[in-house]
């Protein structure tokens, strides 16, 4: 019973997580379109997509597997969701630098952090709900 327990706050913590880097890259979109104009959203935007799409995509790949396989194979499937979720990221930089015409890098690049960063938080949120529902 303990491990379908895991499993769900598991899920629960990746929820938590995708929906706060999607709020924070959202939210610096729209901000950064109104007020420093196209070439800043559509930059905010893209540094926010290439956080975003490897999370989703490491969350995808971790929580798919069954809590009672060997610790070795649940270790094995971390690791390689991590080197995917690099080589993905990685990916999307080339392809936004090599295609796309006018993009504001600094813009990119801080809204990338901070939507990486933004997923740190996730887990006080989750002790935060907890905290109020006690």
């Amino acid at each position: 019973m303990q491990t379908q327990s895991q499993g769900i706050e598991s899920s629960r913590l990746a929820r938590v997580l995708l929906t706060t880097q999607c709020c924070v890259f959202v939210l610096a979109c729209l901000l950064l379109w109104q007020f420093s104009g196209e070439v800043a959203g559509k930059s905010a935007l893209l540094g926010g997509l290439i956080a975003f799409l490897p999370a989703l995509y490491f969350c995808l790949k971790t929580l798919r597997f069954n809590p009672n396989h060997e610790a070795r194979q649940i270790v094995r499937s971390f690791y390689r969701a991590e080197a995917g979720k690099l080589i993905l990221a990685a990916a999307l930089f080339a392809l936004v630098f090599a295609k796309v015409k006018s993009v504001d890098a600094a813009v990119l690049f801080a809204v990338f952090f901070c939507t990486q960063l933004s997923g740190s938080f996730a887990p006080i949120f989750i002790k935060t709900a907890k905290a109020s529902k006690a």
